[in-house]
């Protein structure tokens, strides 16, 4: 062995730490581009694309059991609210005083009313009044709320005062109160009056929201390059602040849905809401409300069918509450 070799092994300690820097230098050389170090382990594997806030909140709510078992619950409400036949093959208005107030029957597992009629149908077609109330009346403010409060909280000055003082006006008048007033003066059997006066009454709750979000959103970094970089206040609007404010106003839109249902059958029990011919739930609660005790199925079904319904859409605005918000995780 020629006296001018060292053992690798023995480099590294005292005088020969700048052999081993060569050393290991020159391995590094001979190695491939992009081969891992010696003694490293197997590569890791390239890094998953980020998800955003709407990819990582759907991919928590299919996990989550209350959101699967109120969304299919919604489902279905909407499907027998928009073909009520698929499963209710009688009709709701026919009636046969023969038969009123007798219970549970082959083919007719509700029962019969005070005036004969089979109370399985009137529930099933009962569904699509309210789920059309709910959901216009929903969507209307939602819209007029998230409009008004988005563009007070992004113009601020006088505007936002406005709307502020516009919409303490309206948190001042009472539902019910504002309801039996409002409604006692029309005559129209559609759902279309009771959707305009909650739209009326609903606006301002959902301008708040949505103004509190557009001012904390257009504080954010994003927010003033866009501006500093001479984005118009219409793009900053529409694609930088509106995408990142919406969360809010859909948890809480969600929500009042099921309480803009119950509303609407309060209304119609006080007589003040949907009017015959129409089949609602709370109209049939109305007129069997007298004969709870000689005849409490004509109560308990449409009573059911409406607290299912209000309870499946707050269980899911509180599903979506817990996936798009970030302090929750």
């Amino acid at each position: 062995m020629p006296e001018s070799y060292v053992p690798k092994e023995a480099i590294g300690h005292g005088d020969g730490g700048s052999a081993a820097l060569a050393i290991g230098e020159a391995e590094s050389l001979e190695r491939r581009p992009g081969a891992a170090p010696p003694g490293a382990g197997p590569p890791a594997g390239p890094l998953g694309k980020p998800r955003s806030l709407w990819s990582d909140a759907w991919h928590d709510l299919r996990r989550n059991p209350v959101f699967v078992l109120s969304a299919l619950v919604i489902v279905f409400l909407v499907v027998i609210a928009i073909w009520p036949q698929l499963i209710a093959t009688g009709n709701p208005y026919r009636a046969d005083l023969a038969k009123a107030q007798q219970g549970s029957q082959p083919g007719h597992p509700f029962g019969f009313d005070t005036q004969g009629r089979d109370v399985y149908t009137r529930v099933v077609y009962g569904a699509r009044a309210s789920i059309t109330v709910g959901v216009c009346a929903t969507t209307g403010a939602a819209l007029l709320g998230s409009l008004l409060g988005g563009l007070a909280g992004f113009f601020g000055s006088w505007s936002d005062t406005l709307l502020s003082r516009l919409a303490d006006i309206f948190f001042g008048i009472p539902v019910i109160l504002g309801g039996l007033v409002f409604l006692s003066v029309v005559t129209s059997t559609t759902v279309w009056p009771v959707v305009g006066f909650i739209v009326l009454l609903g606006w301002p709750q959902i301008s708040r929201i949505a103004r509190g979000s557009v001012v904390t959103a257009k504080q954010n970094d994003y927010v003033q390059a866009a501006r500093a970089l001479g984005a118009g206040n219409g793009r900053m609007l529409l694609r930088h602040i509106a995408p990142n404010a919406v969360a809010p106003v859909i948890v809480v839109a969600t929500i009042a849905l099921g309480t803009y249902i119950a509303l609407e059958a309060t209304l119609s029990y006080l007589g003040a809401g949907l009017k015959p011919p129409t089949v609602s739930w709370g109209i049939d609660i109305s007129a069997a409300s007298t004969y709870i005790r000689s005849a409490p199925h004509m109560l308990l079904w449409p009573a059911g069918a409406l607290s299912i319904t209000v309870l499946a859409f707050i269980m899911l605005g509180d599903a979506v509450r817990d996936a798009l918000d970030p302090k929750l995780r």
